[in-house]
């Protein structure tokens, strides 16, 4: 036997003999990132006596429905969650629209001042949120877009991470050669954007939009500030089940959860071209 075969046969066995403590590990990692978000539905399924007990509850109660009529009840939940899906789809389809044409221009379009401008949008990722929301409050006064939607969803339609991340996608997954090849075809540049780019693209969106709703989705800051407690997103109105002298724990988790779903619904909906969008972008690594 060869010493080829030898290292061959000993890398296997090594293989095989790393495989339970593997999976081991990769059980508990599951098991803790998954358990505050089980035991916060079960805390939610409960009432606030069940809280109390020792050892407290690890399995469902049967109140989670009860529970959730309360946060209906208690604030105004329905058009909170009206008002996100509005704010994060509409931020999400325009970051996905506009980050992939932008993309599209810096990485494969050549014009004066493109590098520098590329670094100027960059250079915006730079500026802390924090340090605008005084000058963006006082233009939205002046526009008199205080306690709408518009408030919210317009300064968010475009995003710097967005356009470097397009940028970086495209460059490395778009060939040089099949723009150069729609050209000689006659195709214009929107033909080869709607034609050529978006197919292509379309894993690193699925991957920039579903970042995107999530980020729009849990915004808290910027629509406390602009909104009225009467026409909140789902984070606003989740701070009002929060409010009081007593902290009713079920009552809060239980609306948690329900703001929860859409995130899911997301998930399940993008979970394939997400994936894939990784693993491409890992295997082009």
């Amino acid at each position: 036997m060869t010493n080829r075969h030898t290292t061959s046969i000993r890398r296997a066995w090594q293989s095989i003999a790393s495989r339970p403590l593997t999976y081991l590990t990769l059980t508990a990692v599951a098991f803790f990132s998954a358990f505050p978000i089980y035991w916060s539905v079960v805390v939610a399924s409960h009432d606030n006596s069940a809280l109390a007990q020792i050892p407290p509850p690890l399995l469902p109660g049967g109140n989670f429905f009860a529970n959730v009529a309360r946060v209906f009840d208690t604030a105004p939940f329905q058009l909170a969650l009206l008002n996100s899906v509005l704010v994060a789809g509409s931020i999400t389809i325009s970051v996905m629209l506009f980050s992939t044409l932008a993309g599209f221009a810096f990485a494969k379009l050549r014009f004066r001042g493109r590098n520098a401008l590329l670094v100027l949008v960059i250079a915006t990722m730079m500026v802390p949120t924090q340090l605008g929301i005084i000058p963006l409050y006082m233009m939205m006064i002046k526009l008199e877009w205080t306690g709408t939607m518009y408030a919210v969803i317009v300064p968010s339609l475009v995003s710097a991470f967005g356009v470097f991340f397009m940028t970086q996608y495209l460059s490395r997954a778009l060939p040089t050669e099949l723009i150069e090849a729609g050209r000689v075809d006659g195709a214009s540049t929107w033909a080869l954007f709607w034609r050529v780019v978006l197919p292509i693209a379309r894993p690193a969106a699925a991957v920039l939009g579903m970042l995107t709703f999530m980020t729009a989705w849990n915004d808290y800051f910027w629509p406390l500030v602009v909104l009225t407690p009467e026409n909140p997103t789902v984070q606003v109105a989740l701070s009002q089940l929060a409010a009081g002298y007593v902290q009713d724990f079920t009552l809060g988790l239980a609306g948690t959860a329900v703001a929860t779903l859409p995130l899911v619904l997301v998930f399940a909906l993008l979970g394939r071209h997400i994936i894939g969008g990784i693993m491409q972008g890992a295997v082009k690594g």
